[in-house]
């Protein structure tokens, strides 16, 4: 049978967070492997840094060990830490032997920090008590050492073995994983050929990070981070224009198989583009630079209105965009003008997911977490939101870390950024695929003979 932790998920991840965003494996438990110092040194012995957890009746607190067990005498800084309501406290206390702070010999020393397995206690000093703001009350041994002397009774004490979560292993799997969605992306081919480039919308609050993204793609395929399209967060906006961008792969410059289109972001009331533009781009009718007029539509004769579309000019994939930090504020107006635009799209029989942005801004989140982002049980929480607020299929709801501050890529943001793409490539496909037959096979054998 498994050993498994007393920590709740939620402690388990604050504690990760609060020492550099760590991987944990359960080495010991006393309430398995016997309250015995002696056990844990040997179970801890050579296994690189550990987090020692103790619980008492009232608390839970314990130590971060920096250093692998290597010698008796060997001394290891220390860290001791408390769980507190919303965060968890910390005390250095310098660096100690194992066999001082396990109590293997039972030495007479004055360690601020003492474990004795055997006997189911702690002896620590009552500043750091203070320091950690321990709650629990202390035993009445008469026996106490020294005046200052403080002793915990406890019922359970497991320690962890601390990697970090992007080691050189998983470095070298995010590689490969990167190389291969690269190479998925820029090999991909529409459904049957029907265009040579899928039109993805992309729609969202202003601020939620909709250019960011394009900026974000485009860097990831360039090799470097670009800005091209101005990114800005006030109420305003920086662009009213529609955008339509089409990247090149970095050396060879051949345009990739799809094309990002930004909009000009959604505002309440009279704000934004109005509902017959948006319309307008989901059949195909407007082309690049397009000078929204949250008043007024466009109108045929326009010098950007595109009278009789192809399928090739038309959204096959629309993605709304939100800040995941603020994506449950939206207002009441807002969130009607979303339900509406997807009224419009299921008219249209267009595929549709949801992106959250600034998923590196969570609490608790670390880049490590990237690599199984989803599983992140902060993550999890936004993504039920969205689903139970907005009625997004939680397969359909996606999370992106934005390059917006950075100079330098990240193969672990790549990985997101990448991901994400592939899924609405995918979207893309099954709008094409559901298109009637007599709308696509004259246009299958045009593509095919030409």
């Amino acid at each position: 049978m498994a050993v498994t932790t007393c920590l709740t998920e939620m402690q388990e991840k604050k504690l990760q967070s609060c020492f550099g965003g760590k991987r944990f494996t359960l080495l010991y438990k006393a309430s398995v492997h016997d309250f015995s110092g002696h056990n844990v040194y040997k179970r801890c012995n050579n296994q690189g840094p550990t987090v020692m957890v103790i619980y008492s009746g009232h608390d839970i607190f314990g130590a971060y060990i920096k250093d692998s067990y290597q010698e008796y005498g060997e001394k290891i800084p220390i860290v001791l830490f408390a769980f507190q309501k919303n965060e968890i406290s910390e005390c250095k206390i310098g660096a100690y032997s194992p066999s001082t702070f396990l109590c293997l010999y039972n030495e007479d020393n004055c360690s601020e920090f003492l474990l004795n397995l055997d006997g189911k206690k702690v002896t620590m000093k009552l500043d750091a008590i203070e320091k950690l703001q321990l709650k629990g009350q202390v035993s009445n041994e008469r026996h106490q050492k020294h005046q200052k002397d403080q002793i915990i009774s406890i019922k359970e004490c497991e320690v962890f073995r601390c990697e970090d979560l992007l080691d050189k292993r998983n470095m070298e799997e995010i590689t490969q994983l990167h190389k291969s969605l690269l190479f998925d992306i820029k090999s991909y081919r529409p459904y049957r050929d029907l265009v040579r480039q899928i039109r993805i919308l992309l729609l969202g609050p202003t601020g939620a990070g909709k250019s960011s993204f394009f900026n974000s793609v485009k860097s990831v395929f360039r090799g470097h981070v670009t800005h091209q399209a101005l990114v800005g967060s006030d109420a305003a906006g920086v662009s009213d224009k529609y955008r339509v961008y089409s990247i090149k792969d970095a050396g060879h410059y051949n345009s990739l198989p799809f094309i990002l289109c930004d909009s000009m972001g959604l505002g309440e009331e009279d704000k934004g583009p109005c509902m017959d533009d948006i319309v307008y781009i989901l059949k195909g009718h407007i082309s690049d630079r397009y000078q929204f007029n949250p008043m007024k539509p466009i109108t045929p004769g326009h010098s950007n209105y595109i009278e009789n579309p192809l399928l090739k000019d038309r959204i096959h994939c629309a993605v709304f965009v939100f800040n995941i930090n603020s994506v449950e504020h939206l207002s009441y107006e807002m969130m009607a003008k979303i339900k509406k635009i997807r009224r419009e799209l299921i008219k249209c029989g267009i595929i549709h997911v949801v992106l959250l942005t600034h998923v590196d801004s969570l609490d608790l989140i670390t880049k490590g977490d990237f690599i199984d982002i989803y599983r992140c049980t902060p993550v999890k929480c936004k993504l039920q939101m969205v689903h139970k607020e907005l009625g997004f299929a939680l397969s359909d709801i996606l999370v992106v870390s934005n390059y917006t501050s950075e100079w330098e890529l990240e193969p672990v943001k790549d990985l997101l950024i990448l991901s994400a793409l592939r899924q609405m490539l995918w979207a893309a496909d099954d709008f094409l695929e559901d298109l009637p037959p007599e709308k696509t096979d004259f246009i299958y054998s045009f593509m095919r003979d030409t």
